[in-house]
């Protein structure tokens, strides 16, 4: 299920610390990792050869620092637009998770700023997590999964007890938001795990045996899913996330998505963690 990792950052940020993170995990101790490094379309020919040089360091810095095992690494450099080249090789490698950095930019910023992380969410049908270049995760631990009624969300689950499987490291916290509950409700933690939606998914995590607390309150799901992971110190937030687009219109920009109206993109910008996003 995570056999294939396309990292695609530019060697900045935390990206890095949580590939050794993600490493450390025995779901991911055999996947195979592909690190893409993209040099702008607009370098000049001058500067060309010493942009190609300077895209080799960084991989090469990457592959040293993370301590990846060579017979598990591949690496590309390439040039193009950075967007399109990395959705591109997602797809010709056909990989089961992108990793990037996100300068975690509002909604509109974005879009203004031609954002490659916006960008690359908006038209990937891959799982994405997004590292933002402010925040530092120590070691993931602390896991929440926001569920809902949709199909994304059962995949959600399926990816995140993949995920935490043998890592008796993981505390794992089911959340579900009802937008037609008052966020004031005082309920049990008996009455929070029967909840419709988080029951079953509790049933499975135990017999897998992963340490499970749920969390069931009220209110705008995307700021209350962000404070809940800020209150409990999560370092990696799952969210299932449908395809944004439909396959006709990939190609085509759409303004109302990349300003950020979902849950997803509520999320992506003002989540204070990791987050991954799932998609089937």
């Amino acid at each position: 299920m995570l056999d294939k990792i396309l990292y695609a950052d530019s060697g900045t940020g935390h990206t890095q610390e949580m590939l050794k993170m993600l490493l450390d995990i025995p779901a991911f101790q055999n996947s195979e990792i592909t690190i893409l490094h993209v040099i702008p379309p607009q370098a000049s020919a001058d500067t060309l050869a010493q942009k190609w040089e300077e895209g080799g360091r960084i991989i090469s810095d990457i592959v040293k620092n993370v301590n990846i095992n060579p017979t598990k690494v591949s690496t590309i450099l390439k040039q193009g637009d950075p967007k399109d080249t990395v959705c591109n090789t997602a797809q010709e490698i056909n990989a089961d998770l992108i990793l990037m950095g996100s300068r975690g930019l509002t909604r509109l910023e974005s879009f203004l700023e031609n954002s490659v992380s916006q960008y690359v969410f908006q038209l990937s049908d891959r799982p994405m997590l997004l590292v933002k270049d402010d925040i530092y995760v120590r070691k993931i631990k602390r896991v929440m999964l926001a569920l809902d009624k949709s199909e994304s969300a059962d995949y959600a689950l399926e990816l995140t007890l993949y995920l935490l499987r043998d890592y008796s490291e993981a505390e794992l916290y089911l959340v579900r938001v009802n937008p037609d509950m008052s966020p004031d409700l005082d309920l049990s933690t008996s009455e929070m795990e029967q909840n419709p939606i988080l029951a079953p998914a509790l049933a499975k995590a135990k017999r897998m045996g992963i340490q499970t607390k749920c969390i069931v309150t009220g209110g705008r799901p995307g700021k209350q899913i962000c404070q809940l992971a800020e209150d409990k110190n999560i370092d990696l937030l799952l969210l299932g996330s449908p395809d944004r687009r439909p396959s006709i219109a990939k190609n085509l920009v759409d303004l109302d998505r990349l300003l950020g109206t979902s849950l997803s993109d509520y999320i992506r910008v003002n989540a204070n963690c990791p987050v991954l996003l799932v998609r089937k």
